[in-house]
Parts: structure tokens; C-alpha cells; sequence
């Protein structure tokens, strides 16, 4: 057999960069399947020195798709770095912009990134495995459905918080701007909108994918699965909450591990480096790292849609606590390990948002003008926490007497999910590719594996411009090196 290495470079439908290297063995079956980023994790380092009430403007421009969850966590640790308690409007007017983000990410994923594998098919011509595609398959009305949603939930984060990529209303201690009562009005009707279209999300989804017995075979496939630990935040109901609450986690069994709070982070979140890639795999530090396994004795875990979804105990909503029941009762009950459930848990998670939207919205004591409370304390140490789309997202900040950053440490979504990833994508190239038979629509099918997570490479390593040195190491077939090859 001549083809020893296939590579899928770039990867596609994703935020940021990486690349797929898969090696065959003699009989053209997967040995060894990798999930690399090539990138440099970077922004830490160059937010030494910087004044700290800056870190919300700085850390949005990590990534033009999730500014509003950087900006918010960053705003968080602000609070905490100068002990101060933002008043009820202030939180109030966070969680709402909030809100209305979480469901423009989703909207954005399941439509452009992960739902062409599903509308349109995993094997189609790549040409058609986009949103274009889509469109064709549900219709040019469906089409402006998604689109026209998608603008106003940016017009209405564009309205209080500046701008839609680069929020500039966060402070320590609350927002720079309030929503006025006809503002509140313009939100109401947005917010109605949302939930119709999470419901039209849903059933598009039920028709599409659920009553396909090819895609429900594919995503409860062993090739998709992993039975790992599941993080996620929860409020004091153990409801899944994007804004606040703590980080409850949940073993394979679906019972609950451990639960902390935002400054305990480092108590249960470690991060292990490879030499093959930028990005730093985190794991449960109470149980170890023990390799890229599976079960109740590997510290791997997830975050992201599906991990919410197990790690709560319901949705403190009551449309999205039907479509959270009818969820795991189709799928066998908790907790669910099928990565591609991963698509419809986060549509579960877009109607709840838009439900809490409209309670956000509805409540008058979100146009109180007071929505700042200045800071008196010297700053110090100060931990923030959301749960972005992609999933969990810790901002932790020290600073001397003067407020300026002595160290900054920014533990992504991906990250957090980069351990499962890897495996993900190794289990589809060895549940896949065999004998050497390979086509564009199987590899489509092993990027699928990574595709589930919305997986952000440039959050997850902070890319600098340019290539970053890289070495490469050449394995003869009994895994001895043969070969370095350096990159400077």
C-alpha cells in the first residue's frame, strides 16, 4: 500500500485554523488519527502591563465570532478584580445582550457550519455543503428566516452594547449604557421573534434529521461517541444558565462529580501540553491525566451544548424544558455521549436563550437607569466565567496597586474541549476510513467529528500573524523517529 498519510489541510466550517493528519497502517486501516492547530497562544502574554479595565476591549478582538463572551467574562473578572457588585439593571442588561448573542452563535453554527452535513448531506458535493446549499434544500423563504434573524439580534446587541463584533459597554461594576422603555419595546418584539424561531429551528431539525434513519444511525454511532465527564454552568436549581451560577460537572454516569465556583477553577481544571500542537488539552486535575481515554478514570471532559445539557438538570425555561426532555428521551435517557447530539442540543439551548430573552426583556427593572456602581476597592485578583456557545470560558486576572496586569490566564471553550475533540476526530478515522478507501465526502465525514464542538482554534491559541516555528517528526512504521524536520 504506497498511501501511508492522508492530510485535511485546511479543515473547513470552523473558527480559526488547523489541519488533519491521518497515518494508515499496512492493510490501509487508521493507526493514528491527529487533530492539529498550528497557531500561537499568545494573548496573555502581550496583555502584561496593560491597564485592566481595558481586558473587555482586548480580549473581543481574539475572535471576530465570539467578542460578546470574552467581553462579558472579562467584565466579570472586572467586577471581582475590584470587589464590586454591579446594580440589578446592570446585570440584568448583561445577561439579556447575552442572551441575544448565544442565539445568533447558534443560529450562525447550526446553519452555515454543522447543519450543511445534515440539510443538505455529508457526502454531497463540497460545493454544495454551505449555507447556499441549504437555502436549496429548505427554501429562499427559510433562508431569509435565518438571515433576517441573525440581523436583528446583532442590530439589537449593535443598539446597547456600541457595536455587535466589539462590545464597548461592559465595566467594572456594570454597563456604560442603559435600555431606555422604547428601546425595551424594540427588545419585546425581537425577543417574540426568537422564540418562534427557535421553535422553527426545532422542527426543521425533527424533520430533517430525526425522521432520517441514516443521520440518527450516524449520530449514535460508535464512531461518535465517547463516555467522558461534562462541565457546565448551572444556577442554584442546577438549571443551565449562560451568564452565571457555578460549574457543576458531571461524571459518565451522569452523577454529579463536583461543583465550584469561578475562583476555584484551578482546584479542578488542569491543562496538559503535546508536542504536536499549539493548543493545551485540559482535564479534570483531581483525577489526572492519564491520555486521550475515555471513562471514569481519565480527567477528559467536555463542555459546549451537549455537556450543558447533561450537566443540568433541566432548562428554566418552558418551551426549551419540553424540547430538553423530548431530547433525552429519544436518545436514551442521560447522560447522552453521541458527539453529533451536539446539533441538536445546541437548537435546545437557542430556544431557551430566546425564552430568557423575552423574560429578560419584559421585566421593567431592566430600563432603571442605574446600571454602574464605581469602584472604591484597589484592584487585585479577579476570576469572570460565561459559558460562550462553544462552551465554558474562564478569564483570570492579577494586577499590582495600579491596576495594571501582571498576569492574565484564559482558559477557552476549546481548550476545555480539546482533549475530546482529538479523540473525536481519531474514533471517526478509524470507524471510517478502511482498507485504504477514502473519498472527499468520508473525510467530510471525519471532520464532522470536530465540526459538533464549533470548535474556535483562534480563541482557543490566540494567533499571532505569520507561521510560528513548528518541528515535525517523521515515525518509520514501528514508531521510531526518522526524521526531524524544523520550521523557523
Amino acid at each position: 500500500m504506497s498511501r501511508r498519510e492522508i492530510v485535511i489541510d485546511p479543515i473547513t466550517r470552523l473558527e480559526g485554523h488547523g489541519k488533519i493528519d491521518i497515518f494508515l497502517n499496512d492493510q490501509g486501516d487508521v493507526d493514528k488519527a491527529y487533530f492539529q492547530v498550528p497557531e500561537l497562544r499568545g494573548f496573555e502574554k502581550f496583555a502584561q502591563g496593560r491597564p485592566v479595565e481595558d481586558m473587555p476591549q482586548i480580549t473581543s478582538r481574539i475572535c471576530g465570532v465570539c467578542p460578546m463572551a470574552h467581553h462579558m467574562a472579562a467584565s466579570k473578572a472586572l467586577d471581582d478584580v475590584y470587589k464590586v457588585t454591579p446594580p440589578p439593571a446592570a446585570s440584568k442588561v448583561r445577561e439579556l445582550l447575552y442572551n441575544i448573542f448565544m442565539i445568533e452563535d447558534h443560529a450562525l453554527h447550526f446553519y452555515f457550519l454543522g447543519g450543511p452535513d445534515f440539510v443538505v448531506g455529508p457526502q454531497a458535493p463540497k460545493e454544495q455543503r454551505n449555507i447556499v446549499g441549504v437555502i436549496g434544500k429548505v427554501g429562499v423563504e427559510a433562508g431569509k428566516k435565518v438571515i433576517g434573524l441573525r440581523k436583528k439580534m446583532r442590530d439589537l446587541m449593535r443598539l446597547t452594547a456600541g457595536k455587535a463584533i466589539h462590545p464597548v459597554f461592559g465595566l467594572p461594576g456594570g454597563v456604560s449604557k442603559g435600555i431606555t422603555k422604547e428601546e425595551q419595546k424594540q427588545y419585546i418584539e425581537s425577543a417574540n421573534e426568537a422564540v418562534e424561531f427557535g421553535k422553527f429551528s426545532l422542527d426543521l431539525f425533527n424533520k430533517v434529521v430525526l425522521q432520517n434513519s441514516e443521520y440518527v444511525d450516524a449520530i449514535t454511532s460508535d464512531a461518535y461517541t465517547h463516555k467522558t465527564y461534562y462541565m457546565g454552568l448551572v444556577d442554584e436549581n442546577n438549571k443551565s444558565n449562560f451568564y452565571d451560577g457555578k460549574l457543576r460537572v458531571v461524571d459518565p454516569d451522569g452523577k454529579e462529580y463536583v461543583k465550584f465556583a469561578a475562583n476555584e477553577y484551578l482546584d479542578h481544571v488542569a491543562e496538559h501540553v503535546e508536542p504536536w500542537s499549539y493548543i493545551k488539552f485540559c482535564y479534570l486535575k483531581q483525577i489526572g491525566w492519564t491520555g486521550f481515554e475515555e471513562g471514569p478514570d481519565s480527567g477528559v471532559f467536555a463542555v459546549a451544548p451537549l455537556a450543558r445539557l447533561n450537566a443540568a438538570d433541566g432548562m428554566a425555561a418552558p418551551l426549551a424544558q419540553e424540547a430538553y426532555e423530548q431530547f433525552f428521551q429519544t436518545l436514551g435517557g442521560k447522560p447522552v455521549h453521541h458527539t453529533l447530539a451536539t446539533h441538536w442540543a445546541r437548537l435546545v439551548e437557542m430556544l431557551y436563550a430566546a425564552e430568557r430573552m423575552k423574560e429578560l426583556a419584559e421585566d421593567d427593572e431592566i430600563t432603571d437607569p442605574k446600571v454602574h456602581a464605581i469602584p472604591t476597592e484597589i484592584p487585585s485578583e479577579g476570576f469572570g466565567v460565561v459559558e460562550a456557545p462553544r462552551g465554558t470560558l474562564f478569564h483570570h486576572y492579577q494586577t499590582d496597586e495600579r491596576g495594571l496586569v501582571t498576569m492574565a490566564n484564559l482558559i477557552v471553550a476549546t481548550q476545555n474541549n480539546a482533549a475530546r475533540i482529538a479523540m473525536s476526530v481519531d474514533k471517526a478515522a478509524k470507524g471510517l476510513i478502511k482498507k485504504g478507501e477514502v473519498n472527499d465526502g468520508l473525510l467530510n465525514m471525519v471532520e464532522m467529528a470536530f465540526r459538533a464542538y464549533d470548535p474556535c482554534n483562534g480563541c482557543a491559541t490566540h494567533a499571532l500573524p505569520g507561521q510560528m516555528p513548528l518541528l515535525v517528526q517523521i515515525y518509520d512504521p514501528d514508531k521510531n523517529v526518522v526524521s526531524r524536520i524544523k520550521r523557523n
